[in-house]
């Protein structure tokens, strides 16, 4: 064993020192309210994503995001998303799939998800259980047309679909939008929704920003199913008493508009959050700049 000078050990261990202390000052510019790594849905880049993939993915890391959720690989093969990840300092933590997509190639994309090594497989859009009686069955109309056999139907599918991701060894989540947040006979369809579904194969992902325009407020979601909603959406919109759910409201920065997240996080540090996604749909500044906006403003917020 060879022996360490007193002057090398000084050395190594101020450096190790230095190392922690610069660690650990380092992990508040990364980490959300929650403690959690900073992420980003990629829906939020979608426009420059493609012309510059590996680009794209650099330029928010350097804006201290850590993780992303895919809404689209854009051509790209399993080795290629991760190489492009890792080069980036990413982790692709899930990906978005419209039910539609996912029904006819559920085995397919189970099969890229654990290839790429995604956590979780997410269903972003619900389906009419007779798409015939819509003239365009993926709009927002038909989804704000369904009933609560539609919503019963696409319960029964999400618990096969979760079988089989469960089976893979990844986790199957929904994420609503504000169809969700209507009634029939007193029965509002996410209570339905949660109540139809296996807690063993399907989990949430509440987008914040749409329950709210839902009428909804997401603390007190939060405090109702803290096991079940695993992970969040944050945006931020400018409501005004004009915005219904089907009347969508302008999306801006975090902190630029109305939605305060103090309560929001209060309630998802006593819930079961393993992932929080930033997410902007629409920009009025350079992606990167408003993108920058929407990180510093969580790296500030504490709870």
């Amino acid at each position: 064993m060879h022996r360490i000078s007193r002057r090398t050990f000084l050395k190594t261990a101020s450096a190790s020192a230095a190392c922690a202390a610069l660690w650990k000052s380092a992990l508040p510019l990364m980490a959300n309210p929650l403690g959690l790594p900073l992420g980003l849905q990629l829906y939020s880049v979608r426009d420059v994503l493609p012309k510059d993939y590996e680009g794209t993915l650099k330029q928010l890391a350097a804006l201290g995001y850590r993780e992303v959720e895919a809404a689209g690989f854009f051509g790209r093969s399993p080795s290629e998303v991760k190489q492009a990840m890792e080069h980036a300092g990413l982790h692709c933590v899930s990906a978005h799939y419209p039910l539609s997509q996912l029904l006819p190639k559920v085995d397919e994309t189970i099969q890229f998800g654990k290839d790429l090594g995604l956590e979780y497989i997410v269903c972003a859009a619900p389906m009419l259980k007779d798409p015939s009686r819509a003239k365009e069955p993926g709009s927002r109309a038909a989804r704000e047309s369904m009933t609560l056999e539609d919503w019963r139907w696409n319960a029964d599918q999400f618990n096969r679909i979760g079988e089989k991701v469960n089976a893979a060894g990844m986790r199957f989540a929904y994420h609503n939008h504000t169809p969700e947040f209507r009634a029939e006979n007193g029965v509002m369809f996410y209570d339905e929704l949660l109540k139809s579904t296996d807690p063993a194969k399907v989990s949430m992902e509440l987008d914040c920003g749409w329950a709210v325009v839902a009428g909804q407020n997401p603390a007190d979601l939060l405090s109702r199913y803290p096991t079940r909603i695993v992970m969040l959406h944050v945006k931020d919109f400018k409501m005004t008493p004009a915005v219904t759910p089907a009347t969508a409201p302008n999306s801006t920065e975090l902190g630029h508009g109305t939605i305060d997240y103090h309560p929001i996080f209060e309630a998802a540090k006593k819930a079961n959050i393993k992932h929080a996604f930033v997410e902007q749909e629409e920009f009025d500044m350079p992606e990167m700049e408003a993108l920058k906006i929407d990180a510093d403003y969580l790296q500030k917020l504490s709870v």
